[in-house]
């Protein structure tokens, strides 16, 4: 494609997507803004996963409010002990002579949505592998789909609720 098509491509994408009725009703402000939250969510959730595979339990504790849950696990203190309780579980299993391999958090297909400007819902699929390369192979733990809850909390993104059970409704007629 010659560059004159490629402006045309890029000029006519942004016309239809400035005039969809959404971005219509926002000003540049907003969807800079918008545009801007979107990324701190998701370095947000990049955080996250790279504090859970690193067993960083201070840092996973980091990226959720003080009241923040996953699951059935509530508050920084309790998630911070969650990640120490795993972590002394792989080890305790690795002693014992277990190839566990190292864990690796995988989010996909995302998509974020505004409620407010100072909370959004993150919807995304997920999985857990364990695995250090080809041998012994990956073992998937889980799989599924993930909604959380995030929330600026003094101008930081973090996680209020992160649910990793979330069960996508049926399309109508199923």
């Amino acid at each position: 494609m010659s560059g004159l098509r490629h402006v045309r491509a890029a000029a006519l994408g942004a016309l239809l997507l400035v005039s969809t009725p959404a971005f219509a009703q926002q000003s540049d402000a907003d969807v800079i803004r918008e545009a801007r939250d979107r990324a701190q969510i998701e370095q947000l959730m990049w955080d996250y996963v790279e504090a859970i595979d690193g067993w960083n339990a201070d840092a996973y504790a980091a990226t959720f409010t003080e009241d923040g849950a996953f699951l059935n696990t509530k508050g920084r203190d309790a998630l911070r002990q969650m990640v120490l309780d795993l972590k002394k579980s792989q080890d305790e299993r690795s002693a014992d002579g277990a190839s566990i391999g190292n864990m690796h958090h995988i989010m996909s297909n995302m998509n974020i949505e505004f409620v407010t400007p100072d909370h959004a819902r993150v919807y995304y699929y997920h999985m857990t592998v364990f695995g250090n390369g080809l041998n012994p192979p990956p073992r998937v733990a889980s799989v599924g789909r993930g909604l959380d809850d995030v929330v600026r909390v003094g101008g930081k993104w973090l996680i209020r609720n992160r649910n990793v059970a979330y069960q996508h409704p049926a399309p109508p007629g199923n």
